[in-house]
């Protein structure tokens, strides 16, 4: 079958064919990449016609200037049309949830190449693919409860497989690792250098067996920092609630007292509702283990979160007004009671619920 080079609308993002091997170039380089809802829709269309191509062996994703990789949704835009067009986040939210199904059940290999930032719906692009490739720019972080949202993309059930407790201590702190951390920790397959991308691209291209490939190319990263941290990270973020955690942080000793202290003045610094909504949903994945009932309940999160106060807040004190001086609503931790966050967590009564096919397959 001869390739094509028919690219999807939107030049955000390129979706083509090249042989054997179906090719998403992120392309949105002012915005690091930050997905639009017109990106998600694209990738999802190419997915689906990838899937039922049986000439197409693989699917590679990569920033198209080999740049930062995906900083997440682009919460921007759906803070600019909170007046305007109130529904705007509500679409994002359930066509990237999809999304990230979607990728979960496509069977053929999904290589991410990801060398720079990747957070948030950057994660969601690429932790449910079957590889995901760091580079030495590599910089994996899920940073929502700084701008009054949780770590979403079906994060509530990556995070509690983690080892010990160190997806609730990313969660709650939003915590940027490296390539080394992402190895250990399974978020990232392969540690490969940025200058071998189009090698691996090639090989996808002409359908060789990419284990080998990868595993070739592999360089062992060594220890991360969260090796060292580890102990007092199962300690301090042990079960309990948000503020038992701060209160262990804060009465670390010996040679984690400084980090203690840090991310202890980190948490008191986001929203406390985030916060509390995220360890709930960290308890809730690790309950359910299911990223389909994970999703679903993130939905829920995300539609009630779009109609509050403190994601626009965040979005507007880091990203809008950049003053980093975000007015919570609540203020204090004491002040977000249980009952506020099981609000977040009932089913919807005005907005349909997520909804994430099973019934087709994605190979015919």
């Amino acid at each position: 079958m001869p390739s094509s080079a028919e690219d999807t609308p939107t030049p955000d993002v390129i979706c083509r064919e090249d042989n054997r091997v179906g090719l998403v170039l992120l392309n949105r380089p002012k915005a690091l990449n930050a997905l639009s809802l017109e990106m998600v829709r694209a990738m999802e269309t190419h997915f689906h016609k990838w899937a039922k191509n049986p000439h197409i062996y693989g699917v590679i994703q990569r920033a198209h200037d080999d740049g930062p990789f995906c900083a997440g949704g682009d919460v921007k835009a759906i803070y600019k049309m909170r007046d305007t067009d109130k529904d705007a986040g509500i679409r994002f939210y359930r066509d990237e949830y999809q999304h990230n199904w979607t990728l979960q059940r496509f069977i053929k290999p999904t290589v991410s190449l990801i060398n720079g930032v990747c957070m948030g719906g950057g994660v969601g692009i690429s932790v449910h693919g079957t590889h995901r490739v760091a580079a030495e720019g590599y910089k994996l972080a899920m940073p929502e409860t700084a701008i009054g949202l949780f770590p979403d993309i079906g994060a509530s059930h990556v995070l509690p497989q983690l080892p010990g407790r160190i997806g609730l201590y990313m969660g709650l702190t939003g915590a940027v690792i490296g390539a080394a951390d992402g190895y250990r920790l399974g978020l990232a397959t392969h540690c490969i250098s940025a200058d071998k991308f189009d090698l691996i691209q090639a090989a996808v291209r002409e359908a060789e067996p990419i284990d080998p490939v990868l595993d070739g190319l592999h360089e062992d990263p060594g220890e991360g920092e969260l090796t060292r941290l580890r102990p007092a990270i199962d300690r301090c973020f042990a079960p309990g609630s948000v503020e038992d955690i701060i209160a262990r942080l804060e009465k670390e000793t010996g040679e984690t007292a400084d980090w203690g202290r840090e991310t202890a003045a980190t948490l008191r610094a986001h929203s406390p509702t985030s916060l509390k909504l995220t360890l709930r949903l960290y308890e809730e994945g690790a309950r359910l283990n299911s990223l389909k009932e994970s999703l679903k309940l993130e939905f829920r999160c995300a539609v009630r979160c779009l109609r509050g106060h403190d994601h626009y807040e965040g979005v507007r004190a880091k990203m809008v007004d950049k003053d980093n001086n975000p007015q919570w609503d609540p203020a204090r931790l004491e002040d977000v009671s249980d009952a506020t966050i099981d609000a977040y967590l009932a089913p919807l009564d005005d907005v349909p619920e997520l909804e994430l096919e099973d019934h087709w397959t994605l190979v015919e």
